[in-house]
């Protein structure tokens, strides 16, 4: 990969994983209902998660949608569903001072975040977008550079986006504020599904 090429893609990484999206809101929603340390794992999970299913579309798992359209379909429903649910987790996330005892009261955990990006409508869209642009031969030098830059711009991003909910704390110091904030998230999150069933 030559320099000029590896900026590219670095420039075209970090725009597609700092842009608002489901994982981004899910930080955000995280930093500002537990912080940067109780969101280390989530933030993980999106990091290391997405390289990985890049990595793992670039070596071929598209053609599994090709020999069974299937399970393209069954894909989208699981991703709807999971999404509600996670929608609902956020908009009921307990108060961090509540945290401890409250179902809604945990930040998603490095796996959770991880398995997450398989049922992600954004994280399909730059998957195949970055292979197709950047390792269009699928290579496995070439998909590995792919991965290794996303995981790169991915740590930069989930930071920023962290920090930026735990920095809203200061606004969201009250219960009914951070309800509202909460429920915004949940519904922000809800109408990134839209491109995707109105697709």
């Amino acid at each position: 990969m030559t320099p000029d090429l590896l900026l590219a893609l670095a420039a075209f990484a970090l725009v597609t994983v700092i842009t608002p999206g489901p994982n981004n809101l899910m930080l955000l929603a995280s930093g500002a209902n537990y912080g940067v340390r109780r969101s280390v794992p989530h933030m993980a999970g999106v990091a290391l998660g997405f390289p990985s299913m890049v990595f793992l579309v670039g070596l071929g798992v598209m053609r599994v949608f090709d020999l069974w359209p299937m399970a393209h379909d069954a894909l989208l429903v699981v991703s709807v569903l999971y999404m509600l649910w996670l929608a609902w987790k956020i908009a009921n996330a307990a108060p961090p001072e509540q945290a401890s005892g409250a179902e809604g009261g945990r930040p998603l955990g490095f796996l959770q975040a991880a398995a997450f990006q398989w049922v992600n409508p954004k994280a399909w869209s730059m998957a195949l977008g970055a292979i197709t642009l950047y390792a269009a031969g699928r290579d496995l030098i070439s998909v590995l550079w792919v991965a290794g830059v996303y995981v790169a711009m991915g740590l930069i991003s989930t930071t920023t986006w962290t920090v930026l909910g735990r920095e809203m704390r200061r606004v969201l110091d009250r219960p009914a504020r951070l309800r509202v904030f909460n429920w915004a998230m949940a519904a922000l999150m809800l109408a990134s599904l839209l491109p995707v069933l109105l697709g």
